[in-house]
């Protein structure tokens, strides 16, 4: 079953065209890498699916309804984003935090309930954060304020998550800490990565961007080839198979001899 699909999707920005006649489709269940260099319009196709740019061209629906037909509030019901570690710092503890996962399902002046408290402490325990609940937000490390992002995205009982780059700027440790939870949850999701290593180890399939446009969508191991990466990133890439996966490695084309 289509949790998400893009259907020829083309968004510009100041007369740019960033993201080009994309089509993409990610499967109930289903975790999908959005890869490529800078400005390949991953980042950009994400905001287009979670309504924070709209396209000017194609349709986004999750379970066949049009996401830009819908309300915030619905649509907020279908799908959760965790974006890279925001630079402002909030003012909340860790739970009240994790509460606002709650806001679309609550009316504006209606109070948390015991079920909003049971599902945010369900919440916090699978991010594995409960025990910083009191804590204030801007005092916890890059990876300990990823983790609790999560945990108020699991609040909000969306279906979808759109992850933007959610390990820019983490030490290894909390990248692999992250996805490895994200990858556990079985939740159906689809993020931009930088890393291909990681792509490669924790997503189901990848879809390689350049110029805005999709180059090559499928596993990783028909996707991450040598011959896709160059043409992708302009580098050498050697790629190796074994009982662990796919294990990538980089020279510069030039180096390489052309």
């Amino acid at each position: 079953m289509t949790a998400l699909n893009v259907d020829n999707i083309t968004l510009s920005i100041d007369g740019a065209t960033i993201v080009d006649r994309v089509m993409l489709a990610v499967q109930l269940g289903e975790f999908v890498g959005l890869v490529g260099p800078n400005g390949s319009g991953k980042s950009s196709l994400l905001r287009a699916i979670y309504r924070v740019l709209k396209p000017q061209a194609g349709l986004t629906t999750t379970d066949g309804d049009d996401v830009w037909a819908m309300s915030a509030r619905d649509a907020a019901r279908r799908t959760a984003v965790m974006a890279q570690e925001a630079h402002a710092e909030f003012d909340f503890t860790v739970r009240e935090l994790v509460m606002t996962g709650r806001t679309p399902h609550k009316d504006m002046f209606d109070r948390d309930s015991r079920e909003d408290h049971a599902i945010v402490d369900a919440g916090l325990a699978q991010a594995g954060v409960a025990h910083l609940a009191e804590r204030h937000f801007a005092t916890l490390s890059g990876g300990e304020k990823q983790r609790v992002l999560l945990a108020r995205a699991l609040a909000q009982q969306a279906k979808f998550l759109v992850l933007d780059e959610p390990t820019n700027h983490l030490d290894i440790r909390y990248q692999l800490e992250l996805l490895s939870l994200v990858r556990s949850l079985r939740t159906t999701a689809i993020a931009a990565l930088h890393d291909l290593n990681l792509a490669a180890r924790y997503c189901d399939r990848i879809v390689v961007m350049k110029g805005g446009r999709v180059l090559a969508a499928g596993m990783p191991s028909n996707v991450l080839t040598t011959e896709i990466i160059r043409d992708a990133f302009g580098v050498l890439a050697i790629v190796k198979q074994d009982a662990d996966g796919l294990s990538i490695s980089f020279t510069t084309v030039e180096s390489a001899g052309g």
